[in-house]
């Protein structure tokens, strides 16, 4: 008899830094796809949509570090399908590179990024400083107190989508200084703290820790303007990102601990507009974020 097959088990986070790994389809043009464990979902993750956007721009500079990206989400993405980016080489400068990216489903475009390269140079320096915040290790993952959430909910309220929300590994670890529980949400102060990590060593490559760094800054920035109205992603409101802007300030290590301080100065119009400052654990500045959001109450 033959030897048995053992397959091995692949972690959230090397899916993600396969998913981030485009296939080049011609000069100026990739294709990249939703992990097979997302393809149920209703449209793709936006952050998934920036950090594919973001590498397919990296596969056209050399030497040159992303410093800002602005993006806009013109249609939910189809996680059954693949997605076309197409590159734009909008300038070559000395010190400074200019890319524009379309990522396209079926004829038409899902969404518009564009990003600044710069070339690594000294220059004057100073960053507001990182408020005083709890540490990583005192605090309990968002993975135990979604599971904690949906133990303590009624029968009614569950579903086969939180079940395997619950039971699914994922590539970023996120653990909140001031919690909401999602399903049973209370009105708050519109900003919130929380550390954020790679859930695995992803390497030193620069592109793939900035693509995981812009991956991971739309997974909760949204939920701040919320807060003020006792409202979540769960319960009483339809939300979706409009629009996500990201300014690189200090290259980081994205399996290294970053906290992501955020508030939201205002919502109307069925809009919500929210800031984020990302810190190292050092308390360096790393990276400074923007985004306006669909809050459209049911």
């Amino acid at each position: 008899m033959g030897e048995s097959f053992v397959r091995p088990v692949v972690t959230a986070i090397e899916t993600l830094v396969d998913t981030l790994t485009l296939e080049p389809i011609e000069v100026n043009l990739f294709r990249g796809q939703t992990p097979l464990d997302e393809r149920h979902a209703k449209r793709i993750y936006g952050g998934q949509v920036i950090a594919q956007a973001l590498m397919a721009a990296y596969q056209t500079v050399n030497g040159r570090r992303c410093h800002s990206l602005q993006a806009y989400f013109i249609r939910p993405g189809d996680p059954k399908a693949p997605v076309l980016y197409e590159v734009e080489r909008s300038r070559e400068g000395k010190s400074f590179t200019t890319r524009r990216v379309i990522a396209i489903q079926h004829g038409e475009q899902i969404l518009n990024l564009a990003a600044s390269f710069q070339v690594d140079e000294p220059g004057f320096e100073h960053a507001f400083p990182m408020p005083p915040t709890p540490g990583p290790d005192t605090l309990p993952s968002d993975a135990d107190l979604l599971r904690l959430a949906v133990e303590k909910a009624s029968q009614s309220v569950r579903n086969e989508a939180m079940k395997e929300l619950v039971a699914r590994d994922f590539a970023i670890e996120m653990r909140r200084i001031d919690p909401i529980n999602p399903m049973k949400p209370v009105k708050a102060e519109p900003h919130q703290k929380l550390w954020f990590r790679a859930a695995g060593d992803v390497g030193d490559d620069a592109a793939m820790n900035q693509c995981i760094l812009a991956y991971a800054t739309d997974m909760s920035l949204l939920s701040t303007c919320a807060r003020p109205h006792g409202v979540s992603w769960q319960v009483g409101v339809q939300m979706a990102s409009l629009d996500h802007i990201l300014w690189f300030h200090r290259p980081s290590r994205i399996s290294d601990w970053h906290l992501y301080v955020q508030d939201s100065p205002s919502a109307s119009g069925a809009r919500g507009f929210n800031r984020g400052a990302i810190y190292g654990q050092d308390g360096q500045l790393l990276a400074s974020v923007a985004q306006e959001g669909l809050i459209r109450p049911r």
